[in-house]
């Protein structure tokens, strides 16, 4: 089946709108037709040549994506053509050792590894093999996925809003609720209130904190951040000083959302004794981050996440839900919605951080 799809042909250049070809899903797979895919920083790291999961080209980048169910292979029962789903970035395979002890975000699986590193073949350009982001490649018409990355949303949910639940708003609300756990009354610090720290944001005010600090080089993102909860604002100077002027002695919880090595260590150094620091960014790899040992003897932590550590089918339809119930804003994270044909304009407007999130709509 042809189909048209962004492909990133070489490193550093703009992706190119091609006629491809999709193949049929193959047991357990189900093919999916694309109707909104948001724009990430992970789909820029890998234009830029920086993702370690791509690297031989051509490849199809998106994966922050929701569709209808077009058509289902062999022994697949939890969906069926004509439904609504959100493509989930895993689909945990159940049986590993990670799985059997509840960290499906960590599933070692086969069929996991293989569609992190561009998954099986299933697209072609030309006769030539054609990968896929982590196994999706949503900048595209079509999808083949395994089906337990299939979540199915009610029929009436928007598609561009559903989509943003893929990525980055199950990192942002996830680390906030299961990864740093943060309770009712607590005190938390964001650093960094683009597309994902926006939704730390959220995450905050869902775990009922009290005071939400959001911090950012950019006016406009704090202002947004203030629309979407933070209860005090301010320009990174010194965070440790800024912060203890608001909480004295430091925040239950910071996030780091920059991926900036000197920005987490001072993100760590404003929490307070027993605090924890989630690292939200990535920085990138071979780059130390230094932190005062001092503060480790106060039990404070650092601890890392991916994709909010979400369990898909349990994480994204309860954040939909709360979607549906006005409780978590989708809508106000869209700037703007592009054609597939306009994905280089998409690309460069995030890449010049004048968004919050584009989506490519089909």
């Amino acid at each position: 089946m042809l189909m048209r799809a962004a492909v990133l042909t070489g490193f550093h250049e703009p992706m190119e709108i091609r006629e491809v070809e999709i193949a049929d899903p193959g047991p357990g797979e189900v093919r999916v037709r694309i109707k909104a895919s948001g724009v990430c920083g992970s789909d820029l790291k890998a234009i830029d040549g920086k993702s370690p999961v791509v690297s031989r080209l051509p490849f199809i980048l998106g994966h922050e994506s929701a569709g209808v169910v077009e058509s289902v292979g062999s022994g697949v029962t939890g969906v069926r053509p004509g439904d609504h789903v959100i493509i989930a970035m895993n689909g945990p395979c159940g049986r590993c050792r990670h799985c059997g002890a509840g960290r499906f975000h960590l599933c070692s699986g086969p069929a996991r590894m293989t569609a992190i590193m561009g998954g099986a073949p299933r697209v072609t350009l030309d006769g030539e093999e054609t990968r896929r982001f982590i196994g999706i490649g949503s900048f595209a018409e079509y999808a083949v996925v395994s089906e337990p990355m299939c979540v199915r949303i009610a029929p009436d949910a928007p598609f561009a809003a559903m989509s943003l639940l893929a990525c980055g708003v199950v990192t942002g609300v996830g680390a906030v609720l299961n990864v740093a756990r943060a309770a009712p009354g607590s005190t938390v610090l964001v650093v960094g209130c683009g597309g994902v720290g926006l939704n730390v944001v959220q995450g905050a005010v869902l775990a009922g904190a009290t005071t939400i600090i959001a911090a950012d080089v950019a006016d406009r993102k704090l202002k947004l951040a203030e629309r979407f909860g933070a209860t005090h604002t301010l320009v990174p100077s010194d965070l440790p000083r800024q912060v203890g002027e608001i909480v004295s002695g430091g925040v239950d919880h910071a996030f780091d959302v920059t991926g900036v090595p000197g920005v987490l260590a001072q993100a760590f150094a404003s929490t307070a004794p027993g605090g924890t620091t989630v690292m939200v960014g990535s920085p990138p790899a071979g780059h130390p981050v230094e932190l005062d040992p001092a503060l480790l003897f106060s039990s404070r932590r650092l601890v890392g996440t991916q994709g909010g550590d979400a369990r898909p089918h349990r994480d994204l339809p309860m954040l939909a839900a709360q979607y549906l119930r006005g409780r978590l804003d989708l809508d106000g994270l869209i700037t703007e919605r592009l054609p597939l044909d306009q994905i280089n304009e998409a690309v460069a407007h995030v890449r010049e951080g004048t968004v919050a999130r584009t989506v490519i709509v089909f």
